[in-house]
């Protein structure tokens, strides 16, 4: 698995896995097995061995959702980012560390920070207040527990070790759902975390933004920020509009056999007709979306061996295997099994 993103589909986001490979080496530690859990997510050892092989965001999340099972662990991601060390978050780190003020340094960060993990955006904004957003892309946002926690942790942790002071957040914000504010997260946070939020931001005090960074470098911020522009020039263009809100929204509906231009121009609050038309400005139709994405989502599930072909064909929406062995042979020639055979497991 040398690349978690096919070269046809570019609304699949993927990252660095240096999340999924912590979770992993906490497994280690605990004296735990991690082929099982990394089957699960359709991984092999090799390709988590591996640092430079980049993985598909929602394959990091399920990596995390899995070892925090094989863990018992229901807050690992805040427990990895606890204690990991922050320059094993590579270029991102020490661009903003090298920073003149932490405005500076979210600024870079919220420019590189697709570089890590191209499922999230980082926003800055400081007006009242300091105010930190953190954005899922082309992911659904309702999968995801521990890789979440650990980017706002982690997020904490950058902007105290940056200051060289305790800050506490006003307020820390999560969209997913927990009874209640555990006690070590709100010790070592320093602030109550509001769960089943609109939004996951962390919102300090106005006056933080403003705040030195110890280790300032303007030299080597200018030679560390050409670098990550380079990185950032290597990522594949991200497409924008409404053909990308459209792939993102077809994987959610094709298992229920909703994928059609009513259900998603609906969920768009739009009329199928602007619909059609809005995709026909960026020279696309729904038709040609539906087929590429299911043809890109075929080849990729047909790699995962684990999955049989029955389910395969109804997570693309086909109530008939034989329909869905129809339509692979007209994209690729071969039939789903003849694939399977041939193309390397994941």
């Amino acid at each position: 698995m040398r690349s978690a993103k096919p070269k046809d589909f570019r609304s699949i986001p993927t990252a660095t896995g240096a999340i999924a490979r912590l979770a992993c080496a906490r497994m280690r530690e605990a004296g735990k097995g991690i082929a099982a859990v990394l089957c699960g997510a359709g991984l092999t050892v090799d390709d988590v061995d591996d640092p430079t092989v980049r993985l598909e965001v929602r394959t990091q999340i399920k990596v995390l959702e899995l070892a925090a099972q094989e863990l018992q662990d229901e807050f690992l991601g805040f427990h990895l980012a606890r204690r990991f060390d922050l320059r094993e978050i590579g270029l991102l780190y020490y661009v903003m560390a090298s920073s003149e003020q932490l405005a500076d340094a979210l600024r870079n960060a919220e420019r590189y920070s697709g570089t890590s993990n191209e499922g999230i955006r980082l926003h800055f904004r400081s007006d009242r207040a300091t105010v930190i957003a953190l954005d899922y892309r082309n992911v659904d946002r309702r999968s995801d527990r521990h890789q979440m926690e650990f980017w706002l942790t982690a997020v904490v942790r950058i902007c105290r070790e940056l200051t060289n002071s305790r800050l506490a957040p006003r307020r820390l914000m999560v969209r997913h759902f927990r009874d209640s504010t555990p006690a070590e997260y709100k010790s070592f946070l320093a602030s109550d975390v509001e769960f089943g939020a609109d939004s996951d931001e962390i919102v300090f005090p106005e006056q933080v933004a403003s705040l030195p960074i110890l280790g300032a470098d303007t030299c080597l911020n200018k030679l560390l920020r050409q670098y990550a522009d380079e990185a950032l020039a290597d990522q594949p263009e991200e497409r924008g509009g409404v053909r990308a809100d459209v792939e993102q929204m077809i994987p959610q509906l094709l298992p229920h056999g909703k994928a059609k231009t009513s259900e998603v121009a609906r969920r768009l609050g739009l009329s199928c007709r602007t619909l059609s038309r809005s995709l026909s400005a960026e020279g696309a139709s729904f038709g040609n979306i539906l087929e590429e994405l299911r043809a890109t989502l075929a080849k990729r599930y047909l790699r995962d061996r684990e999955l049989p072909i029955s389910e395969i064909a109804w997570l693309l929406g086909y109530r008939e295997v034989s329909s869905f062995t129809h339509a692979f042979k007209r994209w690729t020639g071969m039939n789903p099994g003849e694939f399977r055979s041939s193309a390397p497991s994941r």
